[in-house]
């Protein structure tokens, strides 16, 4: 294979119409689309595309929900050799307008859906716009006879060329794109045919496909293996698991967040059912027994999950591993990626080998290495193709002798497993000279009963930790209202923080702890912590 449109044409003639795509609507009901429609409706995109005079290298921005339409329009995109920059649905007017303006963009292409936004409410009406459902319409409206021998015509793609632009930064400063080539993101689809098996796959999709992950796997990989993909855009756990048991899902790819949300829903519904104690009685047991084994002692759960469930593929950010072993309790396995846009998939665990706390080894063709400070640096054929317009960035994110710098820092265990120990930035120098990673007093708090912290210095070799506590919010600056309620709630986060520094060496542990004023920590559009806002306003109150 030389391009994407490969993978997409391959797959279109195996698995005709067997379903590919599908969108669950708020009714209730779910439309789906074969792989051959999907292949046809992307070739009417491109012509499309090509009608509003956009030519080979041109930049269109895609701000829509996950919908059949917008995979169309992005294989559309590819065919009519342009290069899209996708914008999350969370992003504010102001990360747009600096990507717009970055990029140069020409057009704006949105959706129709619930969360979908006008041109207007982003200051871009100067910009062409389309939406995705007409770019990806029925082939027979309005398009001439010759439609598809004029597209046949066209030159096709190189397997070095940029066909998308991934912004990582838009919020502040000059915003940063990493240029994506057909070639990175093959090299990356075929790490994945070494990772995860080429099952039958149904899926459900609930990451963004404006997010780098849910490309490759969810949408690029599971076409290449004929997996059958539903998108949901609802967050609510009912609707999730509504759909679960329609689709009989068998793999998720999802952040770490997503795991949490989920395990949460299920924990709620335990209690609900006043089976709290034996669930979390069982979970010990299960943990000695074969993978099937533990599915058939938690039978109940997986019948809500649709009873074929098998696999998370989580990536992104920080995945505890009290979150990995409980959902390995029930027979469920995750496996996790590590990387980044710019890197693709650095390392990963597999289906043999997921132990906790390891994001695993890197893939076959990519080499990782640890520099002297701990920082993780790779190279190979995933790695992008530099910062678009920005010479001066990409050289700085490569040493000098050709590895890419990731900002993380890491281990090799006895195995030669790779585990993460945050970031370079975030890390807290004690007056000591000992080091101290936040993710790691993190995970032993919630380990102890905290889910939701984090952890910083505030002032020179002291440690707090922001607490994510609802049930103390409205207690006001100093502290809770004296009810019994309160002081049930503040004995419980003390408790847990002295069982965390029970387990922390002693130039880890927490000095004390604050309460996060919201009902949640500000986020990203990639649902990662804006840990500088919570760094923030935790030094504006320890002057």
């Amino acid at each position: 294979m030389d391009t994407l449109l490969d993978i997409l044409g391959e797959a279109a003639a195996r698995y005709g119409d067997r379903s590919a795509l599908g969108i669950r609507l708020d009714d209730g009901t779910t439309t789906h689309w074969t792989y051959r429609e999907l292949e046809r409706r992307s070739r009417a995109a491109a012509w499309r595309l090509r009608a509003f005079g956009l030519q080979p290298g041109d930049r269109v921005l895609t701000w829509a929900p996950s919908t059949p339409s917008l995979a169309a329009v992005y294989f559309g995109a590819m065919r009519a050799r342009l290069i899209f920059v996708p914008l999350d649905l969370r992003m504010s007017a102001g990360a747009i307008q600096g990507i717009a303006a970055k990029s140069g963009a020409r057009m704006l292409i949105v959706g129709t859906g619930r969360d979908a936004p006008a041109p207007r409410d982003m200051g871009m009406e100067h910009l062409a716009s389309a939406t995705v459902e007409a770019l990806a319409a029925d082939p027979v409206d309005g398009l001439p006879s010759d439609w598809e021998a004029q597209v046949d015509a066209w030159e096709r793609p190189r397997p070095d060329e940029v066909f998308q632009l991934i912004f990582t930064s838009g919020t502040t400063g000059t915003p940063k794109g990493a240029m994506m080539a057909h070639d990175n993101l093959l090299a990356s689809i075929a790490s994945f045919h070494r990772i995860i098996p080429p099952l039958q796959h149904r899926i459900v999709s609930l990451m963004p496909l404006s997010h780098l992950l849910e490309q490759s796997v969810g949408l690029y990989y599971g076409l290449d293996v004929g997996a059958d993909t539903v998108y949901v855009g609802s967050r609510n756990p009912r609707v999730i698991f509504e759909t679960f048991r329609e689709h009989q899902v068998t793999t998720m790819v999802v952040a770490p967040q997503v795991l949490d949300l989920f395990w949460r829903a299920i924990e709620r519904e335990v209690e609900k059912a006043g089976r709290g104690r034996l669930f979390n009685a069982m979970r010990p047991l299960a943990r000695r027994l074969p993978i099937g084994l533990r599915r058939l002692l938690f039978g109940s759960v997986h019948a809500r999950l649709g009873g074929q469930f098998r696999l998370f593929v989580s990536a992104g950010s920080f995945l505890p591993p009290a979150i990995q072993g409980a959902w390995e309790d029930l027979g469920v396995i995750v496996i996790q990626g590590y990387g980044s846009t710019e890197t693709g998939t650095g390392a990963c665990t597999t289906l043999d080998d997921h132990g906790l706390g390891t994001v695993g080894r890197p893939p076959q063709g990519i080499q990782m290495r640890l520099a002297d400070d701990g920082e993780v640096q790779f190279r190979g054929p995933t790695l992008f193709k530099g910062y678009w317009e920005d010479q001066e960035r990409t050289a700085a994110a490569y040493t000098e002798d050709g590895w890419f710098r990731t900002g993380d820092i890491g281990h090799l265990d006895e195995a030669g497993r790779l585990i993460l120990s945050g970031r370079i930035k975030d890390m807290i120098a004690l007056p000591n000279g000992l080091k101290v990673y936040p993710e790691d007093i993190e995970n032993a708090l919630r380990i102890a009963g905290l889910k939701d912290t984090v952890v910083l210095e505030t002032l020179p070799g002291r440690i707090e930790a922001i607490v994510l506590a609802p049930g103390l919010l409205g207690a006001g600056g100093e502290g809770p209202p004296a009810t019994s309620a309160h002081d049930t709630e503040r004995a419980r986060v003390d408790a847990a923080v002295k069982e965390a520094n029970r387990q922390l060496g002693i130039h880890q542990r927490v000095d004390a702890w604050r309460l996060w004023p919201d009902e949640t920590f500000p986020q990203t559009h990639t649902l990662k912590v804006k840990r500088n806002e919570v760094r923030a306003w935790a030094m504006a109150g320890s002057r």
